[in-house]
């Protein structure tokens, strides 16, 4: 061998490895055998050893080990990684395409002719991947959009991600979604449970997951993929179109969606939808809708961006995947207020990719009106694809005359077997047993500690169970009195461990009377009423002396939740509580200006929200509105301006287009914050 051949057969290796990397994880055409494609790794890398000069950042032998990382490094991206607004009908759809064209309009732009690209929105995490002069320097996930976190190491390690690109610009960054293929994730589960280790829940979680392994060896052990979409930050290229650059993509190494589409009408684009909607089931990734985006790209720079969105570009979002089995057991519990809450007992059954056995039925009355009887086939569905819930019997399934009637609330708490009580026009059987119910107490102290009421990191319902249990506190207002020596030493408490609980606890005391006011748990004093209460009467002690009336003037509390509101405040239980926390310090008045004084670009603007959000907490939209100077009430009315909706909204959402009242997503709320 000459001095030059090493040189020369480690740069033939890596093209050959990266050729045959491309044939098999990019098109699905192998063109040799793994045995052929081991030998010329084993080659490269022995050739690698023996000269040390000739390894490279895009060599094939860089794509696993590395060592294990400390922490993730956060990274600005060039550009912002941008959301898509959602569309979830054919309306919206064409909805979104007259704003972009009244928008274009504006722009001087009249009449233009929109051709649209749709491709299937694959349900994974989203990666900018940066290469200058060809070779891959950095990857990252999306983080908040404008800063994620430098996950090099781990993106090498997936093989349809080209180390280098031929004939590449200076700068290119390549956006894509990481995921893990059903066959991949059954595999690995399969692999997982021989060696007696837990299982994942579904791919999505398992992508995510292996992308943000410390460890990149544990990362290359997973058999990740990735879809390229788009091309973000670009120097020394231009393209005309979306489709243009997804076709350079392809033809450089990218493994881009073979199912891209483009359509010169909108009529195309609502059909192709709905076929991606009917044949989701079959695909081997998880799909969760098709994004649809206006392929001159022209004509997307002139539509721009509005809050963290592009204009040019959304996705059609599909239902909440459901599953039918067997409903064997309606259940109840008790919840913080007493009210007897039903759930559903099933046969195990796999909703997107996670084992459900419980799910909830929400009330006794939505349990008549849905007409579920235990033993029914029912259908099942995970709320914002987190919350299982029945939706209905099978409209497929035979009731059998045996069954019984729709299940009807216990006659005994199944928590204190205190007799149950319906109020006079209520809606809820309750346990009147408030003072010493264990289930209420359990749920309140929960409730209490929680993020959006005194926030007590360190303390979560395992914790709040066992403290309970073994008599460490018999109430919220004990937390207060609990000390480094009572806790140092239980289950999962060192020295540092308490120190830290106990510092939060006292964090806990600088929450703003609102906060306090929520975390009480009296009934009919949710997030939204309790910021509206401690606006409107300033403190505990105007709202304890406040008569039925006074609280009624509060927006949002008709006169029998006030009624039910002053009858809770005088129970001597309750007002022993209230002084108690502001023994240990709690704060007991609200500070600020008052609600009609402050200002915003919301002002005068008032919001209802209704279900759940698949990001926001009910309380952080809460505060993002106020923040923005709206105003948030629990009901509908002419007066509110806008509803927002997420998944089960139940009959708020149903008044709101009865009235003609505009509804809003979370990323439509977010967009109208932001901009």
């Amino acid at each position: 061998m000459t001095e030059q051949a090493p040189q020369a057969r480690a740069a033939e290796l890596r093209r050959l490895l990266e050729h045959h990397n491309h044939r098999y994880y990019v098109l699905d055409e192998p063109e040799v055998s793994d045995a052929d494609y081991d030998a010329l790794l084993v080659e490269l890398r022995d050739l690698e050893e023996a000269n040390p000069e000739l390894s490279t950042p895009d060599s094939p032998t860089q794509r696993v080990g590395g060592r294990p990382l400390e922490r993730f490094e956060p990274v600005r991206h060039l550009q912002p990684m941008l959301s898509l607004a959602n569309a979830r009908d054919e309306a919206e759809l064409r909805a979104w395409l007259v704003r972009s064209e009244r928008f274009l309009d504006k722009q001087g732009v009249e009449g233009a002719e929109i051709s649209f690209v749709t491709e299937p929105k694959v349900d994974g995490l989203a990666v900018s991947l940066l290469y200058r002069d060809g070779v891959l320097v950095r990857g990252a996930t999306r983080g908040d959009g404008e800063v994620g976190e430098d996950v090099t190491q781990n993106l090498r390690t997936i093989k349809a991600v080209p180390l280098r690109v031929q004939d590449a610009p200076p700068l290119l960054e390549v956006r894509g979604e990481a995921y893990l293929p059903r066959s991949a994730f059954a595999r690995l589960n399969t692999e997982r449970a021989a060696a007696g280790e837990p299982t994942f829940a579904n791919p999505r979680n398992s992508a995510a997951g292996s992308i943000r392994q410390l460890d990149p060896e544990l990362a290359a052990a997973r058999p990740l993929s990735v879809w390229c979409y788009s091309i973000g930050a670009l120097e020394g290229l231009g393209f005309e179109s979306h489709l243009e650059s997804l076709d350079w993509l392809r033809d450089h190494g990218f493994k881009v969606s073979p199912d891209v589409e483009r359509h010169d009408d909108l009529d195309t684009v609502v059909a192709a939808c709905r076929s991606w909607e009917q044949r989701r089931e079959g695909l081997d990734f998880e799909i969760d809708g098709v994004v649809v985006k206006v392929d001159d790209l022209d004509l997307q720079r002139r539509l721009g961006v509005v809050g963290r969105e592009p204009r040019g570009a959304i996705a059609w979002k599909f239902p909440p995947m459901t599953a039918t089995t067997k409903l064997r057991r309606v259940s109840w519990n008790v919840g913080r207020t007493g009210h007897m809450v039903p759930f559903a007992e099933l046969e195990p059954v796999q909703v997107s990719g996670v084992t459900v056995r419980l799910a909830t039925l929400h009330n006794e009355e939505d349990l008549k009106r849905k007409d579920v009887r235990e033993g029914d086939e029912v259908i099942v569905t995970r709320a914002g694809d987190v919350i299982p819930r029945v939706v209905s019997p099978s409209p497929k399934a035979q009731r059998s005359k045996s069954r019984g009637p729709v299940p009807q609330p216990p006659e005994e708490c199944p928590a204190c077997a205190t007799p149950t009580i319906k109020p006079e026009d209520g809606v809820w059987t309750i346990c009147p047993n408030r003072a010493s119910c264990p289930g209420q107490l359990f749920q309140l102290v929960k409730h209490f500690v929680s993020r959006g009421a005194m926030d007590i990191e360190g303390l979560g319902e395992k914790q709040a169970a066992g403290f309970l249990a073994d008599g460490l506190i018999a109430g919220v207002a004990d937390i207060y009195e609990l000390d480094e020596q009572r806790l140092t030493g239980r289950e999962g408490f060192g020295e540092v461990s308490a120190r830290n609980l106990l510092a939060a606890i006292d964090r806990s005391k600088q929450q703003p009377f609102f906060r306090v006011l929520y975390g009480l748990g009296i009934p009919g004093i949710g997030f939204v009423n309790a910021r509206g209460l401690t606006g409107q009467l300033r403190s505990i002690d105007a709202l304890l002396a406040a008569t039925p009336e006074e609280i009624e003037k509060t927006p949002g509390i008709g006169p029998i939740l006030a009624q039910t509101i002053a009858e809770t405040l005088a129970q001597e239980s309750t007002r022993g509580l209230v002084e108690r926390l502001r023994g240990h310090g709690l704060r007991m008045e609200e500070e600020g200006p008052a609600p009609d004084e402050e200002e915003g670009p919301l002002k005068d603007r008032t919001f209802v929200l209704t279900g759940t959000l698949p990001n926001l907490t009910r309380e952080e939209a809460t505060e993002g509105i106020e923040a923005a100077g709206g105003k948030v009430t629990s009901s509908v009315s002419k007066k509110t301006d806008y509803v927002v909706a997420g998944a089960d909204p139940g009959t708020k959402l149903a008044k709101a287009e009865k009235l003609g009242i505009e509804v809003l997503d979370e990323d439509g709320l977010l967009s109208m914050l932001e901009s």
